[in-house]
């Protein structure tokens, strides 16, 4: 029956060449920090764009529309919506929780002097209870054709002098700031809203991009659906506002993709790294190889031992290159309130970054797959070595 080797002897063996491991758990740790904190933006968006819908919420837009910014949608037909069975009603007013919204990308101009789209959002004053996860956190809603306008948390951080009482100029006027609204870290927090007839007005067409509708508690939102497909008047459809936000939320599928593929091209580098290391220490540890053969542990033995100080090394860059991750995400959001993102609306997000469990569990299997592969050969190779080859060598 083999013999193990002693975990002991496994991690006095790693500490004996310091500056040699010390490199390669760097290496690792660059690795791990720039695949970790791309998995937390690629989890910041699906988290970001998911959140934001009511998972009893329908958008309905024009049939074959990718988003509420390519829809249109006439007046006449929010007409008749509002009114089919199954919609919600207000406790309180008793209308309809039908919200039609106008969208418009306008540029806005960064404190670096470079310019991008923001999502502005035509509403009334029922998009307030039809998005409960909108709410105001300084000021009021804006008045209906007043020019005003409620910004999110993430625009007011993002663009410089963005506050209550200030003007800000997009498309052919100038718009009051009235309030600042926050969502749940969702998506409608890095877009500004205004009064729809204001928006109508300055955009010279009076139309709807989309309708948003909350499904009462005991209708089917299913047959709600197919009720305004089915309407040949207005060629529209109607599909789920989780199912939606999921679909916008395809652009991080292409960016995890990429993320995989750096790794994959960065961790190569990282193995041959270890590998480098491990086969060094074979080649120092020629006669206590030999030694440990003449006491009888076996080829398996040694093989394990070798392998065992890579995964060593490798597991201490995952925990160094997560801990960095945690630290460059929480600076970042702290600095600049998240990273900013184009949407397939070709408006601009800001997205929260944050290290998730599964991060973390990605980057460690990701290391023990590192450790493994630069170590291999070197432990192979150890394994190997007879009694008598390992004391010829150390002649």
């Amino acid at each position: 029956m083999s013999r193990a080797i002693p975990l002991s002897y496994t991690l006095r063996s790693v500490f004996q060449r310091r500056t040699r491991t010390a490199l390669t758990v760097a290496v690792m740790a660059l690795v791990v920090l720039a695949v970790t904190v791309m998995l937390s933006l690629v989890s910041g968006i699906r988290r970001t764009l998911v959140e934001t819908g009511e998972a009893d919420n329908l958008i309905v837009m024009r049939k074959g529309a990718t988003n509420d910014g390519s829809s249109m949608v006439p007046i006449e037909a929010y007409r008749a919506v509002r009114y089919f069975p199954g919609i919600a009603a207000d406790p309180v007013t008793g209308e309809p929780l039908v919200s039609p919204e106008m969208v418009v990308q306008p540029f806005f101009y960064r404190q670096d002097g470079g310019r991008e789209n923001v999502l502005v959002r035509g509403v009334r004053p029922v998009a307030f209870a039809v998005h409960r996860k909108v709410r105001l956190v300084e000021g009021r809603a804006p008045r209906s054709s007043s020019g005003e306008a409620v910004v999110g948390r993430a625009v007011a951080a993002r663009y410089p002098g963005l506050r209550i009482g200030a003007e800000m100029r997009f498309g052919r006027r100038a718009w009051k700031v009235v309030g600042i609204l926050e969502a749940g870290g969702s998506s409608f927090e890095s877009e500004v809203w205004v009064d729809v007839n204001d928006l109508w007005s300055d955009a010279n067409r009076a139309l709807y991009s989309g309708l948003r509708l909350t499904v009462a508690a005991d209708a089917d939102a299913a047959a709600l659906a197919r009720r305004v497909a089915a309407d040949a008047r207005w060629a529209l459809e109607a599909k789920p506002e989780i199912e939606y936000y999921r679909e916008q939320a395809d652009s991080a599928n292409f960016l995890f993709s990429l993320t995989v593929a750096l790794g994959v091209i960065m961790g190569i580098g990282a193995s041959f790294g270890a590998m480098n290391t491990m086969f060094a220490a074979v080649r120092s540890r020629v006669a206590e190889i030999g030694t440990l053969r003449a006491l009888g542990f076996s080829r398996r033995s040694i093989l394990a031992s070798f392998l065992a100080e890579a995964l060593v090394i490798a597991l201490a860059g995952c925990v160094v290159g997560v801990v960095l991750a945690v630290g460059a995400t929480l600076a970042i959001n702290a600095a600049l309130l998240g990273v900013a993102i184009n949407l397939m609306t070709f408006t601009t997000a800001t997205v929260q970054l944050r290290v998730s469990a599964g991060n973390a569990l990605f980057a460690l299997c990701f290391s023990v797959l590192l450790g493994f592969a630069g170590g291999f050969l070197p432990a192979s190779r150890a394994a190997r070595l007879s009694p008598a080859e390992a004391l010829r060598r150390r002649a």
